[in-house]
């Protein structure tokens, strides 16, 4: 029997493949437990619709990656914070920080997940800082920190 898996199957295959299995299995595990759906014309049907619906948006991601990805690609982000004596900072700067300053100079939004920082950034000076916009487009900025403004008292 034909089935479609509406769900991973460890040993069959993935969410959307037309696998071919045994009647029984089909009838008495996959199907009552809602992992396949029988392989009707009308339903294969659906499946390449429902294919092209993702195919569609996962190209249209990219395109907005790739965009974001070209306004970003060695662009320099400056970020002011509080220093203490030798140009070390009070805390660290953040990948939310960096994610809040790129709103903020560029108008575009990053997931601050997607910010690669290896370590904290704790002194003064510029670092190279790689953003994964994609599974297929990662760029890099750099990220200025400098002292902020003393305030008077």
């Amino acid at each position: 029997m034909k089935v479609i898996l509406t769900a991973d199957v460890k040993t069959l295959g993935k969410k959307g493949a037309v696998v071919e299995v045994a009647d029984g299995y089909a009838r008495n595990y996959l199907l009552p437990r809602g992992l396949a759906i029988e392989a009707t014309a009308g339903a294969l049907k659906e499946l390449d619709q429902t294919k092209g619906r993702v195919d569609a948006k996962k190209a249209q991601e990219l395109k907005q990656a790739q965009a974001m990805g070209a306004k970003l690609a060695g662009a320099s982000v400056r970020i002011a914070s509080k220093t203490g004596e030798g140009g070390r900072l009070f805390g660290s700067v953040t990948s939310k920080e960096i994610a809040e300053q790129i709103q903020k100079q560029f108008g575009l939004s990053v997931d601050k997940r997607k910010i690669d920082l290896k370590d904290p950034i704790k002194t003064l000076g510029t670092y190279p800082v790689t953003i994964k916009l994609h599974a297929e487009v990662t760029v890099q900025v750099f990220v200025a920190v400098e002292a902020a403004a003393k305030e008077r008292g």
